[in-house]
């Protein structure tokens, strides 16, 4: 036993000092043979001024290092110059150095080193990739200074006063175009005037960087152009943006780098500026998507400045101060290639003095977003410099509030659902744009956007489309599940609206020729109120006539109050009217006529072709007219002021109102008139057609009883030089049936005493010749039971409204009534007789004249004889005549 420990001690002995030997056989070699080993067998030469070597541990202690790249021309490897104060290395692996020609350690010091480090060419995939001749897990450099070159010897990172701990660091000499070229688990740094150029536009400078407890700090970061704006445009033709920032302070912890990707923890950027130029190119879909992933558990940007520059060097779009709260933010391949280029989990972004400057400027004071909710303060919009021929706003508002439940993009499609946005207090105007063709476009980003309630409230707002201003005061609006979606089948966006609200006051219309104004408006989906309605013309009578070139009616309309109870969809794509009830009460309208403009060319339409042509599907059950007043006035070239015919006390029942575009529904329209008749007689019509009908056949009948011959006299006296002086219409009776080709029917009236006066042309001097030869031929009296006379082939004139054939069909009616039934040879007799009458008067006109002409002039007397022959001779050659 005791020999088996002796030997056993002895064998140890030897062993230790075999190692012993070893050992200090080693390190002599090392002194003596490894710098001409480094130089033979790696790309590098190395001296040091003392080395110490522990062969048990594999650990290192050299002083006052001195290495270079053996062929500082060979780009196929990472090139390597400068000095190390002090190296410590441990666990050595020496094998691998002897055998494997490769450098590894467990853990590497680098004092005061201050070293040139060229990285390896970039290499192409198909020729493999050559293994790194450096393995070193932990890495530790007090007071180092580096500058990194790429091959073609270009700096890309330089650093001064540098110290460093990094664990598990690997170095790979992969293009930094696809790969980081360093990766770590861990790190802690701290350095100055770090400096970074990762292409050919860009320069990154950083003026200190710290870590404290795993938090890392930047002071002083800015990302600097190397080109002027000039020169980008010119070298870089098709690169869309040159960027500038400055970050005076930046903080983040945890920084990870794996192959292609960065991950960050606790982003916080503090007063930034950015400055983004625009040179208006587009920019093309890359063929080759960035394998860079950047992964930030947290991002803060604090107190952003940020600015947009167009590509003439104006403003597009400024941030006063901006600040982002964001988590979870993820950058990749996968991410880069959707609408939003990066992904999150939630956000916040306030930002204050917003300014927006193109064809329409925005200026925002203060605005707040977060993915479930925003808000916007003090909103102005102004119109732009390029704002010709757009549509443009002049608004101004202090409050946008909303909800959002869903923002999702899915295959490159916006899905947005909004649970309530607030507008309050808009004031200003809208400009509309010239209208153009629309043409065909790609498909936009919106796949659906949902509101499910907006609201409006205490806003003024005028809509100007040219000549054409629509003014809203004191405007409130609500609207309830407002749907826009993609079609399928078809380019642009559905529209649908399921409830809404509208209510505004002193809302006014200016046309050509019209102002139109509402006291109060109160409209929704089915019910529609309208108080104090007026259409005021906006010239005189006169200055209207000057105006127009041919005959057009002058409206001056009021209503006290309109209502409309139904279902209507006003603003999707497929509109429809379908009301239950309309209701007019206390309207008054006088329509003015000039005869004086020549006559209008056009054809016009029966009503049944004009509803027809209603592109909307539209149907009124029933139309309410009550207590109104029409009062429709008529001037000619030769009448002494327009003639005037009254309709109070007006009611009208309208059923089945229609532009026969709705299956299911009744297409025949039925109209009543009650009426008072120039405020003397009762009158009541009955009138009807069917829309669906092409041929826009019609009937229309009536009767008025007990009016006095008197009361048609404001109509009649002013261009007909007519008054009726006695009489009265007891009952007349009219029945007509017509097309757009002309009327026929009967007609019937009867009456009592009826005398007429004839008139001179200033409607003052009774004509008793002609009054009496007038009456002569006009019944006076119809007896008590008349017969009804036949209203036959009246033809219209296309280019006249209806009621003029209407009114042609009274007047024969009235002729054969009171002429007779030769109506024709009676008035050539009464032509006849008034020019008889014509010649006559002139001939005693004639005579007058001869007897004034000799009466007038005393010096004519002294010459009487002469004068008198003379007479005499004109007489007898105007008798021979």
């Amino acid at each position: 036993m005791r020999k088996w420990v002796k030997r056993l001690l002895i064998s140890f002995g030897i062993l230790a000092g075999i190692l012993l030997a070893a050992n200090f056989g080693l390190n002599i070699w090392l002194k003596t043979q490894l710098p001409d080993y480094i130089k033979k067998n790696t790309n590098y030469k190395v001296s040091y001024k003392t080395l110490d070597v522990d062969l048990g541990t594999g650990n290192i202690l050299a002083t006052g290092i001195s290495v270079n790249s053996k062929d500082p021309q060979n780009t196929d490897v990472i090139g390597l110059q400068g000095t190390v104060d002090t190296l410590k290395i441990s666990r050595f692996g020496i094998y691998d150095a002897v055998f494997n020609k490769k450098i590894s350690s467990s853990d590497v010091l680098l004092g005061k080193p201050d070293l040139n480090i060229i990285l390896a060419k970039p290499r192409d995939q198909k020729t493999g990739k050559k293994k790194n001749p450096f393995l070193i897990e932990n890495i530790r450099i007090n007071d180092g200074k580096f500058a990194v070159f790429k091959h073609t010897k270009q700096k890309f990172v330089s650093v001064q006063k540098l110290n460093l701990l990094v664990e598990n660091l690997q170095m790979t000499d992969e293009s930094v175009e696809d790969k980081l070229p360093i990766e770590f688990d861990s790190y802690s740094i701290k350095g100055e005037k770090f400096f970074v150029r990762p292409n050919e536009t860009y320069a990154i400078t950083i003026n200190s960087i710290n870590t404290a407890d795993g938090q890392m700090s930047f002071e002083n970061f800015r990302l600097t152009p190397l080109l002027s704006f000039a020169q980008f445009k010119k070298f870089y033709p098709r690169k869309s943006q040159l960027l500038e920032c400055s970050i005076p302070k930046m903080e983040f912890k945890d920084v990870m780098l794996k192959k292609n990707k960065v991950s960050l923890n606790n982003v916080d950027f503090q007063n930034p500026a950015f400055t983004i130029y625009n040179t208006g190119i587009k920019s093309k879909k890359k063929e080759k998507k960035s394998d860079f992933e950047i992964d930030l558990k947290s991002f803060k940007l604090n107190n952003a400045v940020v600015q947009i520059n167009k590509p003439d060097g104006n403003k597009l779009l400024a941030v006063g101060a901006l600040s982002l709260n964001i988590s979870q933010l993820m950058f990749n391949k996968e991410t880069s290639e959707q609408v939003i280029p990066f992904g999150y989990k939630d956000f916040l972004l306030s930002g204050r003095d917003v300014l927006y400057s193109n064809h329409q400027n925005i200026s925002i004071r203060n605005i707040a977003l977060k993915p479930t909710n925003g808000e916007i303060l003090d909103v102005v919009l102004t119109p732009g410099a390029s704002a010709v021929g757009k549509t443009i706003m002049n608004l101004k508002t202090n409050h946008i509030a909303f909800n959002i439940n869903k923002l999702e993009f899915v295959d490159k499609k916006l899905n947005l659902d909004i649970k309530d946005v607030l507008v309050n207090n808009i004031n200003g105007t809208i400009k509309a744009g010239e209208k153009k063709q629309n043409k065909t476009s790609e498909p936009g980003v919106i796949q659906s956007v949902i509101v499910r309630k907006i609201s409006l409230k205490n806003s003024n707002i005028v809509y100007d489309n040219g000549k054409q201003p629509l003014a809203f005061h004191d405007l409130s609006a609500r609207a309830n599940n407002i749907e826009l979606s993609s079609r399928s089948s078809q380019p642009g966006l559905s529209f649908k609206v399921k409830d809404y609200y509208i209510t505004t006051r002193n809302l006014s219309y200016k046309t050509q020729f019209y102002n139109m104004s509402l006291g109060l408006l109160k409209l929704n989906k089915n019910k529609v109120q309208i108080n104090n309605f007026a259409m005021k013309p906006l010239f005189s009578r006169a200055q209207f006539i000057k105006m127009i070139p041919v005959e057009r009616d002058l409206y001056d309309l009021k209503a006290a109050q309109i209502t409309a109870e139904g279902e209507w969809d006003l603003f999707s794509r497929n509109k429809i009217i379908n009301a239950s009830h309309v209701g007019i009460e206390s309207a008054n309208a006088n329509i003015f006529r000039s005869k004086i403009p020549k006559d209008d060319p056009k054809i016009k339409a029966l009503y049944s072709k004009m509803l027809r042509s209603i592109k909307i599907p539209m149907t009124i059950n029933n139309l309410d007219l009550k207590n109104s007043v029409l009062v429709y006035e008529e001037d000619t070239p030769e009448s002494m002021g327009p003639g005037k015919l009254t309709f109070s006390n007006f009611n009208m029942n309208v059923k089945n109102l229609n532009s026969a575009k709705i299956k299911g529904k009744p297409t025949k329209v039925d109209i009543k008139i009650n009426c008072s008749f120039m405020n003397l007689s009762p009158l009541s019509v009955n009138w009807n057609f069917d829309v669906g009908d092409q041929n826009d056949a019609f009937a229309i009948s009536g009767k008025t009883t007990n009016l006095p011959a008197s009361g048609i006299n404001p109509f009649i006296r002013p261009y007909l030089h007519v008054t009726a002086t006695a009489g009265i219409i007891q009952e007349m009776l009219f029945n007509f049936k017509g097309n757009p080709a002309g009327l026929h029917g009967t007609f019937n009236l009867k009456h009592k005493d009826l005398k007429i006066a004839v008139l001179n042309k200033n409607n003052h001097e009774k004509k008793g010749f002609l009054t009496a030869v007038a009456n002569i031929f006009i019944k006076s009296n119809s007896g008590s039971y008349p017969e009804s006379v036949a209203v036959e082939n009246v033809e219209r004139d296309p280019t006249k409204s209806f009621f003029n054939l209407f009114w042609k069909g009274i007047e024969q009616g009235l002729k054969k009534t009171l002429i007779g039934a030769n109506v024709e040879k009676t008035e050539k007799k009464v032509k006849k007789a008034v020019s008889s009458v014509k010649e006559m008067k002139q001939s005693v006109k004639e005579i007058k004249q001869e007897i004034k002409n000799k009466t007038s002039k005393p010096e004519e007397e002294k010459k009487e004889k002469k004068g008198f022959l003379n007479n005499i001779f004109r007489k007898k050659e105007k008798t021979e005549e």
